[in-house]
């Protein structure tokens, strides 16, 4: 226990010291897509996208299959070349109109989602398998300090059918940090591995690109694993990114619809904008409460974003004063998943410990709970 306290702590000293250093000092850029697009035939799979990573950071592209992650991944890795725009890596034009580079001379490393390791070489072997160029006693050096910087110093000798579905990734991890490249790619790089798994080894990476100091790019459909692994996360649509920040900047305050429901359960609560209140049918909300409300909606009607923790429900002691009915309910162990029909025909969700039941069809009381502040749209049928 005392092991797992310190590298707490110790990461938490690492998390300030780096924000300390980054508000003292110019921030690099280690890669930036310029209005970057890739067509195949008809299709556009990707559509003048612009993006600038920081050096050091751990960026996610989230979106649902077909958005245009992958194709955005293989762009920057140089396993396809854009139709139109420019790709950068540090100082380096690697693709533009004129000059294309190849993936072998990027300073880029991969982690594929089936870790590709050689199942004919031990976990050592694998991790220096690219250090064939260096003499033999830095080459060791180099793998025994990456061994351990995964954790998987004591399976040096071990082949990778010997090892767990995350000490495969770990090795698979090293020997993509063993050339030491400027920026690493993760395609999908827990979708392999069992649920309970996947969220220790999230953590794990997160941790090993920390101390490597190396700049990641993520590429993943998972909205928690995207919340939890990055510094910032750029939400991918229909072949562009609608929005990207930090994971609780675009939760809390997302720009779109498509974030706002891609990202979590979203219900839309319509709203009267009346002076310093919003009316709804759950009652009046202050104006203060609702992020960034201009004032050319006063006296329009907008939709007030709300999601499952922001609501509590009651059984009603009466019909008549009842705010809605329960259409709908999913028990997922811990909490039951609610969804209630207002009187006024708006439908919201609401989450509950899994000890309190609430039957279907009951009438019941809804209360907006939520004490932060509240994104908003302005008004449209739903």
């Amino acid at each position: 226990m005392a092991a797992g306290r310190d590298t707490t702590v110790s990461e938490s000293v690492r998390v300030e010291r780096t924000r300390e250093k980054r508000e003292t000092e110019p921030e690099t850029t280690a890669l930036e897509l310029d209005g970057v697009t890739k067509r195949y035939g008809p299709e556009t799979a990707v559509s003048d996208l612009s993006v600038s990573v920081r050096e050091g950071e751990l960026l996610t592209l989230l979106g649902p299959s077909g958005c245009g992650k992958t194709t955005t991944l293989r762009m920057i890795a140089g396993l396809e070349r854009p139709d139109d725009g420019r790709v950068r890596v540090g100082d380096s034009t690697v693709a533009d109109g004129n000059a294309f580079v190849g993936p072998e001379s990027r300073d880029i490393g991969i982690v594929f989602q089936n870790f590709a390791l050689f199942p004919h070489l031990s976990a050592a072997e694998n991790v220096g398998f690219g250090l064939d160029d260096r003499p033999e006693d830095e080459r060791e050096a180099r793998v025994e300090e990456l061994l351990d910087l995964v954790g998987l110093a004591d399976h040096a000798d071990s082949e990778p059918s010997e090892l767990s579905g995350g000490q495969q990734q770990r090795i698979a991890l090293a020997r993509s940090l063993a050339p030491e490249p400027e920026i690493l790619l993760l395609d999908e790089p827990f979708s392999n591995l069992d649920v309970d798994l996947r969220v220790e080894m999230r953590e794990e990476v997160r941790r090993i690109l920390k101390e490597a100091g190396v700049t990641g790019i993520s590429v993943t459909h998972d909205q928690e694993e995207a919340m939890s692994i990055s510094d910032r996360v750029a939400v991918m649509n229909q072949g562009s990114i609608e929005q990207i920040g930090r994971p609780e900047e675009v939760f809390q305050h997302p720009r779109s619809r498509f974030v706002a429901g891609f990202l979590g359960h979203a219900s839309f609560l319509s709203g009267y904008v009346s002076g310093d209140l919003v009316e709804t049918s759950l009652g009046p909300v202050g104006r203060d409460r609702i992020y960034g409300l201009a004032t050319e909606y006063d006296h329009t009607r907008i939709d007030v974003l709300v999601r499952p923790d922001d609501v509590l429900v009651r059984p009603a002691e009466s019909e008549e004063g009842a705010d809605g009915r329960v259409t709908y309910r999913r028990y997922l162990g811990p909490t039951v998943l609610y969804r209630v029909e207002l009187e006024d025909g708006d439908v919201v969700e609401a989450m509950h410990n899994h000890a309190e039941q609430i039957s279907l069809d009951t009438p019941v009381t809804v209360e907006l709970a939520a004490t932060h502040d509240l994104a908003w749209f302005p008004l449209e049928e739903h």
